[in-house]
């Protein structure tokens, strides 16, 4: 059997790291703001007749392989770790190839990692007809990240690949909630400009530095989180009902709280861009995810777009070009033409 699976990457506006339970629970109205974009995760799975476990990931060019599921869950390290928790928990009861690919650029800040798992998840649930519902995969997947990066991770990151469109994540006492925001995909786009600025350090590192903060009580850290769950509450008011200068002036407003929160979420290169690219009609911008280099998003006049991409590479970064994904993740099996073996 052969299962092809998809899922979106996302750009992230407002409301980030209040979603690491249990950071939500202490802010009034808390939510994330995000869209889903045409950077698409990969997975072709494929059974295998000889019980051997293939990992093969095209964009880092690794591949390891196990002469079985046992040797797999007994291996100390592997090479590709993500690959390789996702199978050693479904544990498939046959040999298994699994191929992936992410158009989304190394440590990019627009959730990836996030992306393939629900790809990789999705994919096994039908594989082996787990039955798992949406939902129960991203809890899944929520876990098996945090068993990777061995620190706790949010939960917004997975619902853009999960859904696709524009959301808002209402993180809720009794549960975590998507809802879909009626904001028109083309006149987002038409002010959006996605700059690349390199691989930062490891984002799981920056949140959880935030996240003892906020337990351990620092009370600045508790306070611009308020804020920030405030600026999120007001930015899906803002974005839903199309009020452009109050989104511009929402997302510059929360970037300034977040720098107080994690000052390290910024670079020198962040900086400039954020400098240079004001003048030219970029009306406001934020790191995406946790920062400390990866995407930037810039909200521009849509007349602006064109002048202010060009100084971004000027300036020694990468635009990405994207549009808002539709649809969330997407599987569908196919007739295999052969398995190993």
């Amino acid at each position: 059997m052969q299962i092809v699976a998809k899922a979106p990457c996302r750009v992230d506006l407002a409301g980030g790291t209040l979603d690491i339970w249990p950071l939500y629970l202490h802010h009034a109205n808390a939510c994330t703001v995000n869209f889903a974009v045409d950077r698409y995760t990969t997975c072709d799975l494929r059974t295998r007749e000889d019980g051997r476990i293939v990992l093969r990931s095209r964009d880092l060019m690794r591949e390891e392989e196990f002469a079985s599921l046992e040797a797999l869950r007994g291996a100390k390290r592997y090479r590709l770790a993500l690959l390789a928790e996702v199978a050693r928990i479904f544990a498939p009861p046959m040999g298994v190839e699994v191929d992936t690919n992410s158009e989304a650029p190394a440590g990019a800040g627009i959730s990836g990692s996030s992306a393939l798992i629900i790809t990789l998840a999705s994919a096994f649930n039908r594989l082996l007809g787990t039955g798992y519902a949406i939902e129960a995969i991203r809890q899944v997947a929520q876990n098996i990240e945090a068993r990777i990066i061995k620190v706790p991770t949010g939960c917004q990151d997975y619902y853009p690949a999960m859904y696709g469109g524009v959301s808002a994540v209402e993180l809720r006492v009794d549960g975590i909630r998507r809802v879909a925001l009626p904001v028109s995909h083309e006149d987002l786009i038409a002010r959006t400009v996605l700059a690349y600025t390199g691989e930062p350090r490891n984002s799981g590192i920056n949140n959880w530095e935030v996240t003892k903060l906020h337990i351990d009580g620092d009370k600045g850290v508790h306070r611009n989180f308020d804020q920030i769950s405030g600026i999120a509450h007001a930015m899906r008011g803002a974005l839903g009902a199309s009020d452009w200068g109050e989104v511009a002036r929402l997302l510059r407003e929360e970037w300034s709280f977040r720098k107080r929160n994690a000052p390290g979420i910024t670079t020198p290169l962040i900086d400039e861009l954020v400098k240079v690219t004001r003048k030219a009609g970029a009306v406001g911008a934020k790191v995406c995810g946790a920062g400390g280099g990866g995407c930037v998003f810039f909200l521009v006049e849509p007349e602006a777009k064109e002048r202010v991409g060009a100084l971004i590479e000027k300036a020694g970064a990468t635009v990405l070009p994207v549009q808002v994904a539709p649809k969330g993740v997407t599987v569908k099996a196919v007739a295999a033409k052969g398995s190993g073996g």
